[in-house]
C-alpha cells in the first residue's frame, strides 16, 4: 500500500520525467535539422517555404541563442489562436477535439474546491481508521470516506456533495453538446462545395436477372427521385489491384532514384541486389533491373485491371448515388427508399479521403455475421485480458514480489528500491500491456465492415472504452483488492466480506494517483517530444529517402489518434467523478492532466497532427454518452459503497440519481443529437438557392465525375516524382515567412525568433 512518501518519490518522478521532456522538446525544436519534426503540418499546407541560411542559422544547429532564451515561448503560442481560426486551420474534428479536455477542466475544477473546503475535513477527522484492527491502509486513505465510521451522519455531506457534483455535470454537458451542436452545424453550412454533400452511399442492391446493377440503380432513381438523380459510380472490389499500384509507386520511386543517381555520376553505372531490400541476392544494373521489374507489373497491374472491369463478380452491389442538389441528397439519405427495409439501403457518402475503400468490397450481407464474430471476440479479448491485470496487481505491493521472488526481498527492501516499487512501478506496467492493444482492436473493427475512417476510428474507440473500462478500471480495483486483501477475505465470516471491500475499494486511489501520473503526466510530456517520430524521421532521411515524396512520407505526421486518447480522457473523467466523493485528494492530479494535455494538443492540432478526413465532429454523441456511463457507474458504485457502510438510508437517497443521470442522457440525445446524424433540409436548401445564385453555369456533373472513383481507376500513369538535390537534402530549416492570404492570423510561434 503506498503511502504519502510512495506518491511523493512517484511524483518526483514523473514531474522530473516531465520536465525533462519539455526542456528537451524546447531545445530540439530549434533545431534546424528538427524542423520537418515538429512543424511538418505547415510543410505540407505548403506555408513553410525553401530552405534557407542565415547568420545565426545554419544547416544543423541553431547557433542563435536570443531564441534560446525564448525557448518556453510555445506555451502561450499554443493558447493565442482563436477557436474560429484554429477550426478552419485544423479542422472542426481537431478543434473540438481538444475540447474534450476543455471538458474535463469545466467541470472539475468546481469540484475540486468544492470537495477540499467540505469532503477533506469531514474524512480526515473520522479517525475510523486508527482504531480498525488488521487493516492495510496509508495516510491517503484517513483523507478517503474510508475513514468516516459505519452508519455515520457524517455520510449526508458525502450525499448532497454528490448531488451538487453531478447536477454540476448536468449542466456542463448540456451546455458543451448544444454548443458542439452549433459549432457543426455553422460549420456544415460554411463549408464550400464538397462532392458528399451531393452524394449518398447505396448498399444492398437487389439483383435483377433483366438488368445489369448500374442499369437497375439508374432506372430506380429515374423513377423514384424523377426530377433530381444525377449519376451515380458503381463500387468495384479492387483490393488487389490497389496492392499492386502500390507496388508499381514504390518501383518507381527507386527507379527514379538510379536514373538521377547516374545522371549525376554517369562514369558508373549503379547497382542493387534482387534480395530483400537490396541488402542480399545477386548483383545487377540497378535501372535495367528496376525497369524491367516495373514493365512486368505494369502489365500484371493493366490484366488485373481488365478483370476487374470485365467480371461480374468484382461488381459489388452498391454505388455512390449523386443528386442535382444537396436537398436532394439529404432527403434520399435520410430517408427510406423501399418498403422493404433490407433493401436499397442509404446513408450520407463519407467525403472522399474518408473512405475505408478495402470495406466497401465486403457484400452487405455479410456485415451482421462479422460484427456478431467481432463482438465475441471483443467480449473474450476483454475479460481473458484479465489474468495479466491480475498478475500485474499482485505484483504492485512489496508482500506480492517478495512472494513470487523470495531472492529479491533483500534488494526491494531498501526503503528507496521500496518507494520506487510501490509509487511507480504500477502505472507503468500497465501503460506497456496497452501499448499493441488499439492495433488489434482497430483490425477488429476493419474486419467488422465499416466503409469511412472516421467511422472505424469511432467504432474502435468504443471498443477501447469498454477494455479500458473493465480492465483498467474495475480489474485495477477489484483484482488489486482481492490480492490485497485476500488473507482477511478467507478468515472473515461472510458477513465481515462486504465491509472489507467498503473499506478496500477507496484504497486504491493511490494506484490511481500513481498510473495518473505516468501516463496522464510523463506520457503527454513525451507525446510532445516525439522521440520515436524524431529518431525515425532522421532514420529514413539518413537511409531511405531517396525523393521528395519518400520525405513528405517520412515527415508525415499522422493524425491524432482519436482511438486512444479519447477512451484515456474518459478514464480520467470517470476517475475523477468515482473518486471525489471517495477519495478527493485525486482530483488535484486529475486537474493537472486535463490542462497539461490542453496545452500540449492544442500545440499539436495547430503544428504537427494533419488530419486525414474532415467528419464535423460527428464523434461528440459518443463523447457525451461515454461521460453519461462514467457518471452513472460511479453513482452506482457511491450506493453499494454507502450500502457496505451500513448506511442504507443513505445509500436509498441515492436511488434517483442513476435515473436522473437517464434522462439528462435522454433530454441531451433529443435535443441534439440528429444535428450529427442528420443535414437540415432548410440549411441545404439554402445553399443551393445561394450557389445557382453565385454559379449558374456550374456543370455539376463534371464536378463530380471523378469524385468516388476508386483512386486505382482515375488515373493508371503515375504522378511525376521529384529528385531531392544534394544542397537542399543537406538543408533542414526552413523560414516561417506565411505567404498564404491568411498569414496574418496564422502566426507562427517563431516568426520573431525565424526572422531575428
Amino acid at each position: 500500500m503506498a503511502n504519502l512518501q510512495d506518491i511523493g518519490v512517484s511524483a518526483t518522478i514523473n514531474l522530473l520525467s516531465a520536465l525533462a521532456f519539455l526542456v528537451a522538446f524546447a531545445l530540439l525544436r530549434l533545431q534546424p535539422i528538427n524542423d520537418r519534426v515538429y512543424f511538418p503540418k505547415w510543410y505540407l499546407k505548403g506555408i513553410r517555404g525553401s530552405p534557407r541560411r542565415s547568420g545565426h542559422v545554419h544547416n544543423f544547429v541553431n547557433l542563435d541563442f536570443n531564441m534560446y532564451i525564448r525557448f518556453l515561448n510555445w506555451m502561450p503560442a499554443a493558447l493565442k489562436m482563436p477557436e474560429p481560426e484554429l477550426i478552419e486551420h485544423a479542422g472542426l474534428d481537431s478543434a473540438v477535439f481538444v475540447r474534450i479536455y476543455l471538458l474535463g477542466l469545466k467541470i472539475f475544477v468546481p469540484v475540486t474546491f468544492l470537495a477540499f473546503a467540505v469532503l477533506v475535513p469531514v474524512n480526515w477527522t473520522g479517525d475510523t481508521l486508527e482504531h480498525a484492527k488488521g487493516l492495510t491502509y496509508s495516510d491517503i486513505d484517513k483523507l478517503s470516506i474510508s475513514n468516516i465510521p459505519a452508519a455515520s451522519k457524517r455520510f449526508w455531506a458525502h450525499i448532497v456533495m454528490f448531488y451538487v457534483f453531478s447536477f454540476w455535470t448536468y449542466y456542463v454537458l448540456y451546455k458543451e453538446y448544444k454548443l458542439i451542436a452549433s459549432m457543426r452545424l455553422r460549420f456544415l453550412a460554411a463549408q464550400k462545395r464538397r462532392p458528399d454533400q451531393f452524394t449518398v452511399l447505396l448498399r444492398n442492391v437487389p439483383l435483377d436477372p433483366d438488368e445489369s446493377i448500374s442499369k437497375h440503380i439508374e432506372h430506380f432513381f429515374f423513377v423514384n427521385h424523377p426530377d433530381h438523380y444525377l449519376t451515380h459510380q458503381l463500387v468495384y472490389n479492387a483490393n488487389y489491384l490497389a496492392k499492386l499500384v502500390e507496388k508499381k509507386k514504390g518501383l518507381q520511386n527507386w527507379l527514379v532514384y538510379y536514373e538521377n543517381k547516374y545522371e549525376r555520376s554517369p562514369t558508373q553505372r549503379p547497382t542493387t541486389k534482387t534480395g530483400l531490400w537490396g541488402l542480399w541476392g545477386t548483383k545487377v544494373d540497378a535501372i535495367e533491373y528496376y525497369s524491367t521489374e516495373l514493365e512486368k507489373l505494369s502489365k500484371e497491374e493493366d490484366k488485373e485491371r481488365e478483370k476487374v472491369l470485365s467480371d461480374p463478380d468484382a461488381l459489388i452491389p452498391a454505388a455512390f448515388v449523386s443528386f442535382k442538389t444537396r436537398w436532394a441528397a439529404a432527403v434520399c439519405a435520410q430517408t427510406q427508399q423501399s418498403s422493404n427495409p433490407t433493401i436499397w439501403l442509404t446513408e450520407w457518402a463519407p467525403e472522399p479521403r474518408d473512405i475505408f475503400w478495402d470495406n466497401l468490397a465486403i457484400p452487405y450481407v455479410k456485415l451482421a455475421l462479422r460484427k456478431l464474430i467481432m463482438a465475441v471476440a471483443l467480449f473474450f479479448l476483454t475479460f481473458c485480458f484479465m489474468i495479466p491485470i491480475a498478475f500485474v496487481q499482485s505484483l504492485a505491493n512489496i508482500e506480492g514480489i517478495e512472494k513470487v521472488f523470495p531472492f529479491l526481498k533483500p534488494i526491494i527492501e531498501k526503503k528507496v528500491i521500496k518507494s520506487v516499487i510501490q509509487g511507480f512501478l504500477p502505472g507503468i506496467a500497465l501503460k506497456i500491456f496497452l501499448i499493441l492493444l488499439p492495433r488489434i482492436l482497430m483490425a477488429m473493427s476493419q474486419i467488422e465492415g465499416f466503409t469511412s475512417l472516421s467511422a472505424l476510428d469511432r467504432r474502435t474507440a468504443e471498443k477501447y472504452h469498454l477494455f479500458i473500462l473493465v480492465n483498467v478500471f474495475f480489474g485495477s480495483v477489484v483484482t488489486g483488492t482481492a490480492f490485497q486483501q485476500l488473507q482477511k477475505f478467507l478468515n472473515e465470516p461472510s458477513t465481515e466480506f462486504t465491509k472489507t471491500v467498503g473499506d478496500s475499494i477507496p484504497m486504491k486511489a493511490t494506484f490511481f494517483i500513481t498510473y495518473i501520473m505516468v501516463d496522464g503526466w510523463a506520457g503527454i510530456a513525451a507525446e510532445i517530444l516525439r522521440l520515436v517520430p524524431l529518431v525515425m524521421f532522421h532514420l529514413k532521411n539518413a537511409f531511405l529517402v531517396k525523393t521528395d515524396q519518400d520525405r513528405d512520407q517520412a515527415m508525415d505526421p499522422g493524425c491524432l489518434d482519436f482511438p486512444v486518447s479519447e477512451p484515456r480522457i474518459q478514464l480520467y473523467i470517470l476517475l475523477g467523478l468515482v473518486y471525489s466523493v471517495v477519495t478527493p485528494i485525486l482530483l488535484p492530479f486529475i486537474l493537472v492532466f486535463f490542462a497539461f494535455s490542453y496545452l500540449v494538443y492544442r500545440h499539436q492540432i495547430i503544428n504537427v497532427y494533419n488530419q486525414k478526413y474532415e467528419s464535423g465532429a460527428a464523434f461528440w454523441p459518443h463523447v457525451h454518452r461515454r461521460v453519461i456511463i462514467g457518471l452513472m457507474i460511479a453513482q452506482l458504485l457511491l450506493m453499494g459503497l454507502f450500502s457496505m457502510r451500513e448506511a442504507e438510508q443513505s445509500s436509498a437517497c441515492l436511488v434517483a440519481l442513476p435515473i436522473l443521470t437517464l434522462w439528462v442522457h435522454k433530454f441531451c440525445q433529443g435535443r441534439f443529437e440528429s444535428a450529427f446524424v442528420k443535414f437540415p433540409l432548410q440549411d441545404a436548401m439554402v445553399k443551393d438557392t445561394l450557389e445557382k445564385a453565385t454559379e449558374p453555369n456550374l456543370d455539376l456533373k463534371a464536378y463530380l465525375k471523378d469524385a468516388y472513383v476508386h483512386p486505382v481507376f482515375k488515373d493508371s500513369s503515375l504522378e511525376q516524382i521529384t529528385f531531392i538535390d544534394d544542397d537542399e537534402e543537406s538543408n533542414s530549416l526552413v523560414p516561417t515567412k506565411r505567404t498564404s492570404r491568411r498569414s496574418s492570423k496564422f502566426p507562427s510561434e517563431d516568426n520573431s525568433e525565424s526572422d531575428a
